[in-house]
């Protein structure tokens, strides 16, 4: 059964881990996938969800938690975060995965199905995650098909002892690599899928066909690592294309699945066209970072076959909290951007309580930290206009600022579009993404302002203001705002 999507969905991510170990204080016992309450299923569906994203429900072994609690650089970054850090807090990464089934401290297979089937009732589609380019050590194919792994030799361990292991294999030594990308060290709790074994990539659709049976879609980690070009420059071994075959593949047996790629390197565009639905959007992020206007704008000028299909983000488990990376206002307004573009909106466990503290995924546990009241407030309204109709299914416009006067500058600060339809809605926001105040004319989209008044009602504040539409049509609509202001404005007849 596949489930009606807007063009814009939301996207939800639930540490999986962290959130069971939650439920599991507050009921004293160990908690599964069947205690995730159903009023919390509901309040998903309420704010407008349509994915959720269970991160690191698959079964983790000895091998990868044993790497987890043994690098010192690991072991400093865990107790920054748990000052109280028990020896049982740590659980070894969720990408060291050592069975693609649910892990039986969760529950297992039973209570997964379980769960998706209580989120389909509510509309809810169920994402996981898929994880392309490595297995754990002690996974079953280390023993059964070490041809499915990258071998390497006793001068390679010699010389990067940080790319490659010696392990006992099927009863003999054999050297390993490690799996890694092509600018760092090895992940030192993984091993080398070989690409260029045909028989890895038929073993590896084999996986995603069950796992496709038991969830809407999944991200894949690191993704762009397994296109040829990236796995040769790495390994120098040449592999087939694997995501155009496997994502025709899946597609054609599951209809509806939604692939989700993080990728990086400018390859956003390579894997939307090798059949990713959505792809990571680091670079908006990346360039509100800066805090400037200009790089954002120049980023939202791509065409929306591009942009529709970006996953856009102000943090995620790789990256810091927004909390503790942007001022408040500067975050308001990098907030209103993110997440009123085009695209996949995509919101991580904790950023609308204001959480500033990111939880390494080796871990079961995560601090406990202060509600940050006023950003929750701005993120419920924003959630809730994301409710809006003309955000989830409109058509999208960036729009042009000019100068309010000759001279002043100031205009360049801002990023402004609009949202039309559907049906007569309009929607119009403003960000003066700089820390000054600043002046414009915005260019407005529509051809029918003239002849009537117009009513503006901010959304994402209070105000409300009434312009001459003849005004609007002859020089745009007139803005005043302070440094990192916002506007969400519902645009209708006075």
């Amino acid at each position: 059964m596949t489930m009606a999507s807007p063009r814009y969905p939301s996207l939800f991510q639930i540490n999986t881990r962290v959130r069971l170990s939650e439920i599991s204080a507050a009921l004293k016992r160990p908690a599964t996938l069947d205690d995730i309450p159903d009023a919390e299923l509901d309040q998903l569906a309420a704010d407008g969800f349509d994915l959720v994203w269970f991160l690191g429900v698959w079964q983790t072994g000895e091998a990868g938690r044993r790497v987890s609690a043994s690098v010192p650089e690991l072991l400093a970054e865990y107790q920054r975060v748990l000052p109280d850090l028990q020896e049982a807090d740590i659980c070894g990464s969720c990408f060291s995965i050592h069975d693609y089934h649910v892990h039986t401290d969760f529950g297992g297979d039973e209570a997964l199905a379980r769960l998706r089937e209580r989120m389909r009732k509510r509309g809810l589609r169920l994402i996981l995650d898929f994880v392309p380019n490595h297995m754990a050590p002690d996974h079953p194919w280390v023993e059964q098909h070490p041809d499915f792994f990258i071998s390497g030799t006793e001068e390679q361990l010699a010389s990067q002892p940080k790319n490659f292991c010696r392990l006992d294999v099927a009863g003999e030594s054999r050297i390993l690599a490690y799996g890694r990308d092509p600018y760092f060290a090895g992940w030192s709790d993984t091993l080398q899928l070989n690409y260029g074994n045909p028989d890895l990539q038929k073993a590896m659709l084999g996986e995603l066909r069950r796992i496709a049976g038991q969830c809407d879609g999944v991200r894949c980690d690191m993704a762009m690592l397994v296109i040829p070009e990236v796995f040769e420059r790495t390994w120098d071994i040449r592999s087939f294309h694997f995501w155009p075959w496997v994502t025709e593949s899946i597609h054609a047996g599951f209809p509806g699945f939604l692939f989700l790629a993080e990728v990086y390197w400018d390859m956003e565009w390579t894997l939307q066209q090798q059949g990713f639905d959505y792809t990571y959007d680091k670079r908006l992020y990346d360039r509100l970072a800066l805090r400037q206007a200009r790089p954002v704008r120049e980023h939202l000028m791509a065409g929306l076959d591009f942009q529709d299909r970006l996953a856009r983000f102000l943090e995620n488990h790789d990256e810091p909290r927004a909390a503790a990376t942007f001022a408040p206002d500067v975050h308001r307004a990098a907030a209103v951007i993110t997440f009123l573009t085009p695209g996949l909106r995509f919101l991580h466990q904790g950023q609308r309580e204001g959480k500033r503290i990111r939880i390494p995924v080796h871990l079961r546990r995560g601090p406990e930290e202060t509600l940050d009241a006023s950003l929750s407030s701005f993120y419920n309204g924003l959630i809730e206009v994301l409710k809006d109709p003309a955000f989830r299914d409109g058509h999208w416009q960036l729009l042009e600022s000019v100068p309010a006067w000759e001279g002043n500058e100031s205009y360049e600060s801002f990023v402004t579009f609009s949202w039309s339809g559907p049906g007569t809605l309009r929607r119009l926001v403003a960000v003066n993404y700089s820390d000054r105040q600043s002046q414009c004319y915005v260019r407005l989209p529509w051809d029918d302002l003239a002849g009537r008044t117009w009513k503006l009602r901010d959304r994402l504040g209070a105000a409300v203001y009434e312009r001459n539409g003849d005004d609007l049509s002859r020089q745009g609509l007139y803005l005043d705002m302070p440094p990192w202001g916002v506007h969400g404005f519902a645009v209708e007849p006075g």
